[in-house]
C-alpha cells in the first residue's frame, strides 16, 4: 500500500525555491510515494476575531492534511524563522482544525544563503510541538539546501549527487518514520 503524502509549500511566494524541491521530491520518490502539493497563498492573516468566521481555504487546507499519511513541510528563511504566512496558517489550523495533530512530519528547506535553513527549521519544529498543533516531527535528518538557486538546472532537476544521495537518505527515514508509526498514529486518531 503506497503512502499518500502531502507537500506544503511554506510561503505564499509565487517563485519558491522551496516549491521547487517539493516538486522535485514528488517527481523523484514517485515510484514510492504520491506526494500532493498544497499551497498556503489563499490562507488570509490569522486574526483570534477571524475564528467566528474561518475562512473556507483553512477547512480545505485542514482535510488535505488531515487525510495525509504524511506532510513534508519546505520551509524558506526569513530573518532566522519561518515566513509569516507559514507561521499565520499553522495558528489558523491549529486554533480551527488541528490537522496536525498525531501527523508525522517531515521538514524540509530551501535557501538562498550558505546555512540553508537550518534557523527557520528549528523554528517550525519549535512551532510545531507546542500545545495545539501536537505534530509528530521526525528527529535528526534535517535537509537543508543552501544555494538553492545554483542547486537546479533549468528543468527545476537538483544536479549535485552528494545532495540527492543526502535526500533520500533523509527521505528513507521519514518513510521508515511514517510507517513504523503509522499503526500508532491510527489507534491514537480512533481514541
Amino acid at each position: 500500500m503506497s503512502l499518500n503524502l502531502v507537500g506544503l509549500v511554506g510561503t505564499n511566494a509565487q517563485i519558491s525555491y522551496n516549491r521547487m524541491l517539493l516538486t522535485y521530491m514528488q517527481q523523484h520518490f514517485i515510484n514510492d510515494v504520491t506526494i500532493t502539493l498544497a499551497e498556503i497563498a489563499d490562507i488570509p492573516l490569522f486574526s483570534e476575531e477571524g475564528l467566528a468566521d474561518i475562512p473556507e481555504s483553512v477547512y480545505t487546507l485542514s482535510d488535505q492534511l488531515a487525510a495525509a499519511d504524511g506532510i513534508i513541510i519546505a520551509t524558506p528563511e526569513y530573518d532566522h524563522a519561518i515566513p509569516a504566512a507559514l507561521k499565520s496558517t499553522i495558528e489558523w489550523l491549529s486554533a480551527a482544525t488541528h490537522p496536525f495533530t498525531t501527523q508525522p512530519i517531515m521538514i524540509v528547506g530551501a535557501s538562498l544563503g550558505l546555512q540553508g535553513t537550518a534557523r527557520a527549521q528549528d523554528n517550525l519544529r519549535q512551532i510545531l510541538n507546542s500545545p495545539g498543533v501536537n505534530a509528530f516531527v521526525m528527529p535528526g535528518y534535517e535537509f537543508l539546501l543552501s544555494n538553492a538557486k545554483e542547486q537546479f538546472d533549468k528543468q527545476s532537476q537538483l544536479t549535485n549527487a552528494k545532495t540527492i544521495s543526502f535526500l533520500e537518505e533523509c527521505f528513507a527515514h521519514y518513510l521508515q518514520f511514517v510507517t513504523d508509526n503509522r499503526e500508532n498514529l491510527k489507534l491514537i486518531r480512533e481514541a
